[in-house]
């Protein structure tokens, strides 16, 4: 399982012309899901996105998690993160769990942000999504649950 987390001042996720999630201040979170993923691969990036001290405190960066704050996550399913580019010019998504197998767990990612009392706004499993978001700092961090 990979995440891409990134801190936003704002953050919205449109379909088919509607916004169907959107946050103030906090992280939007691309995830994506291969073959082999498990309960264990969902615990450890869950418990590194909640824990990690993203934002401020006062004066000083890096000090409170999110939940610690009040801040929102968007998340997005995210299948192009195991894009394979070692061959050619068009990357494939063999690495990337087919729909029946990632939806469930993207589901219970949802389910584990809300039962953490996170705030969680979500993109559509499966559609094409325009993404916008304001970039804070920036803040750009990348988890691999293979380098756990």
């Amino acid at each position: 399982m990979k995440a891409v987390i990134q801190k936003s001042l704002e953050a919205s996720v449109e379909v088919d012309g509607k916004i169907v999630g959107q946050i103030a201040q906090g992280l939007v979170v691309l995830l994506g899901i291969t073959h082999d993923d498990t309960n264990k691969d969902l615990e450890y990036i869950l418990d590194k996105l909640i824990n990690m001290r993203l934002f401020e405190d006062n004066d000083k960066y890096f000090e409170k998690s999110i939940l610690e704050t009040s801040k929102n996550i968007l998340l997005i399913s995210q299948f192009t993160l195991y894009a394979g580019t070692k061959k050619g010019r068009r990357p494939d998504f063999i690495n990337a769990a087919k729909s029946e197998v990632a939806k469930p767990i993207y589901e219970k990612f949802i389910q584990r942000l809300k039962d953490s009392r996170i705030n969680v706004q979500t993109g559509e499993f499966g559609a094409e999504m325009k993404v916008k978001l304001t970039n804070h700092g920036p803040v750009t961090i990348i988890l691999d649950s293979s380098e756990k």
